[in-house]
């Protein structure tokens, strides 16, 4: 099965960043799919597989999927060309899955699970920024089956700023919005809080402090994900479970988090740690410090499908998350559409990712990187 040629093809979204998809072509007919969103740079990374890393790919045997992964950029080549290498790599696991007539996670073993549990990442999908707004998107969410919702509610916290005194009651308002949509969702829902990273060890403890009554499922990125001692200082004092490693690459960077025990939770993402096969590894090194992973997705529906298929074999899997409301046409860009019930997708049986493009639907809203 000889690689043809490799594509990318955009979908435009939002302010937030759009979603960039990948495809590989073979003289069989056959056609892997894989999501490079969110590299950092939409244009540059379609000009690296366009010119550079689609060129080395075509003409070369699609079955060959370790000895292909190792030609494609590893995890010291920065943020952008692992996104892309990642993408690739999802697009020849789903090649040799539709050859072989099994979905993807049967390289893996099997399902030990039939359905992914999801949270619905609102964040990117509230544009009023005030207690209420936040509210308002979370209990539309739990109202759609959502079993859990994720806020970033310190979005407008400056690193920069942290020692003047006017910020904590920006720090203040992003408490606020958390216990309002504690008091949306009710007692039973997850509400989980991502810092993004905006927060200095001792002001993150103040804050798990303050949102202890709110019994959170999870404090993400409180500190920099890279300063350990931050991290171990706030899981050390915090009552509920600290998630972090979204940044991460590959298990070199995780193995230190797991073994300074700095997270309870890791979160890499498909899209950034090399794809299908380093993401199971990283499991793997958790799994015996019994550190759980919940993989970052607040991706397209590509990345989403993917992270289905892994996330169903992975033995200390938790949960995954779903970038909630950012489009109405979300669903129809794949093909059968993506179908959430109850907050789970299901685990699906069709060979190689289980879905395709739409190829209408992707037409209505696709753009050129390179040519925009």
């Amino acid at each position: 099965m000889k690689i043809t040629a490799v594509e990318t093809v955009g979908v435009r979204v939002n302010r937030r960043g759009n979603w960039l998809f990948v495809r590989i072509h073979t003289d069989e007919g056959l056609v892997g799919l894989g999501e490079a969103s969110h590299s950092g740079d939409d244009r540059l990374l379609a000009a690296a597989i366009r010119y550079r890393l689609g060129p080395q790919l075509v003409g070369q045997d699609a079955t060959r999927v370790a000895a292909l992964s190792r030609q494609l950029p590893g995890a010291t080549a920065g943020h952008l060309l692992r996104t892309a290498a990642s993408a690739l790599e999802q697009a020849l696991w789903g090649l040799n899955g539709q050859a072989l007539g099994v979905p993807i996670h049967r390289f893996w073993g099997g399902p030990l699970r039939q359905r992914i549990r999801l949270y619905a990442n609102i964040n990117r999908a509230t544009e009023d920024r005030r207690p209420e707004g936040f509210a308002a998107n979370a209990r539309a969410a739990i109202a759609e089956g959502f079993q859990g919702v994720k806020l970033a509610p310190f979005d407008d916290v400056q690193p920069r700023d942290l020692d003047r005194p006017e910020t904590w009651h920006t720090i203040e308002l992003g408490v606020e919005r958390v216990r309002a949509v504690r008091a949306a969702v009710g007692p039973a829902a997850l509400v989980l809080v991502d810092c993004h990273s905006r927060l200095t060890p001792a002001i993150a403890a103040r804050v798990a402090r303050e949102l202890a009554p709110v019994e959170l499922f999870w404090l993400e990125d409180p500190v920099p994900h890279d300063k350990m001692d931050g991290l171990v200082e706030v899981r050390t004092g915090a009552e509920m479970m600290i998630a972090s490693g979204e940044r991460f690459h590959d298990r070199v960077e995780f193995r230190d988090m797991i073994v300074e025990r700095a997270a309870d939770v890791l979160m890499p993402d498909i899209k950034h740690v090399g794809g299908y096969a380093e993401l199971q590894r990283i499991a793997a090194l958790a799994e015996p410090w019994q550190v759980l992973v919940a993989p970052h997705n607040p991706s397209g529906p590509v990345a989403a499908a993917a992270s289905v298929q892994a996330c169903a074999t992975l033995t200390n899997f938790l949960i995954l998350e779903y970038a909630w409301g950012e489009v109405p046409y979300r669903a129809d860009l794949v093909d059968p559409p993506e179908r959430i019930e109850d907050g789970f997708l299901a685990v699906p049986d069709r060979p190689g990712l289980g879905v395709r493009l739409n190829e209408a639907a992707v037409a209505e809203y696709a753009f050129d990187p390179l040519a925009d």
